[in-house]
């Protein structure tokens, strides 16, 4: 079976710790398997996700502090859900686009891989807290609600591989660069063993995660000088059309220009 068909029915599975399995292996064998697609059918819908957590257009918390159990749960669920989400973006683009490098597929089959390690140490943590309760309660990926934004992008540019390239790992993806050294610094005033736990794995996350915008970052690149496109110009018309959110500051100015920002990119952030 070939890598692209492998892709598609990895991200058509819905059991979160069989898409992780699958997500893993097939990275593992990607070296031996010939890329170029024959017939694409899918053994369900993509993206495959499992009946729970329920998901909504927009997730309405009360405040829960991370110095609660409860709190610190809700927390690990909303970047578990993140990184789930991620393992099919990234399995997405290694099997919908066509006519690309051979290395473009073999990429993406590699941050799928690692998004479902992060998925894994995240899910693995969450489980292992204990909150109030006789019998203490016990949390799952699953356990709370969560929104449906970032796969609403990724379907909305399933035709444009340039505006997946723009809009998915160079937008929606960076906007963890930023955001994960914030919720780091609030875990370490949680300073638990658990909240600590927590800081160590969104630390790798974080490390890989540059890793992945600059995938996403070449192959825009790549992309617009194969298609005569100026990249800074032509980003801003992506954004205009599919109505891309804003990034925000504060902005991981280092992690941005490791990930291959550009110079004129980060002023036009900080403008």
């Amino acid at each position: 079976m070939e890598l692209r068909t492998r892709a598609l029915q990895t991200l058509c599975l819905t059991d979160p710790a069989q898409k992780v399995a699958s997500a893993q292996l097939l990275h593992a064998q990607a070296a031996t398997l010939s890329i170029a697609k024959t017939d694409f059918q899918p053994f369900g819908d993509p993206p495959g996700r499992p009946a729970r957590p329920v998901l909504v257009e927009r997730v309405v918390k009360p405040h829960r502090s991370p110095f609660t159990p409860d709190g610190l749960a809700t927390l690990l669920h909303t970047v578990a859900h993140i990184e789930f989400n991620a393992i099919n973006l990234a399995l997405d683009a290694a099997w919908r686009f066509d006519g690309m490098p051979d290395a473009f597929y073999l990429d993406w089959v590699r941050v799928a891989a690692e998004e479902a390690h992060h998925f894994s140490l995240l899910r693995a943590h969450l489980q292992s807290l204990e909150g109030p309760g006789t019998p203490p309660v016990r949390w799952d990926y699953g356990d709370f609600p969560a929104h449906d934004g970032l796969w609403t992008v990724c379907a909305a540019t399933a035709v444009d591989v340039v505006a997946r390239m723009a809009l998915v790992p160079r937008t929606l993806e960076a906007r963890g660069l930023d955001a994960t050294p914030l919720i780091q610094a609030k875990l370490r005033r949680v300073a638990t063993s658990q909240a600590l736990r927590a800081v160590e794995i969104l630390e790798t996350i974080l490390t890989d995660e540059v890793g992945h915008v600059a995938i996403g970052n070449h192959w825009y690149r790549w992309l617009c000088q194969r298609d005569g496109l100026d990249p800074v110009a032509y980003y801003r018309v992506l954004a205009q059309r599919y109505d891309a959110p804003t990034p925000k500051p504060p902005f991981n100015t280092q992690a941005r220009l490791q990930a291959g920002f550009t110079d004129e990119e980060l002023a036009i952030l900080l403008a």
